[in-house]
């Protein structure tokens, strides 16, 4: 094998390298975007479930004080 194949042989491993990077760098940024959104969901889920359980809190006191 000669140099230029070898620097050829080279260059396609260094482009297949980093095609590879851009894929999992695009594959990580779109699994933060949905982590992200997820968690905002869950957040949300967690703030009304706060609300309902306080609501249902003031229910009973006022229950206990008739």
């Amino acid at each position: 094998m000669t140099t230029d194949e070898r620097l050829d042989r080279l260059s396609e491993r260094v482009d297949a390298i980093a095609q590879s990077v851009e894929l999992l760098t695009t594959l990580h940024r779109d699994l933060e975007q949905q982590t992200a959104a997820r968690f905002a969901d869950t957040l949300g889920f967690i703030n009304r479930l706060a609300r309902v359980a306080d609501a249902h809190e003031q229910r009973l006191d006022r229950m206990e004080g008739n």
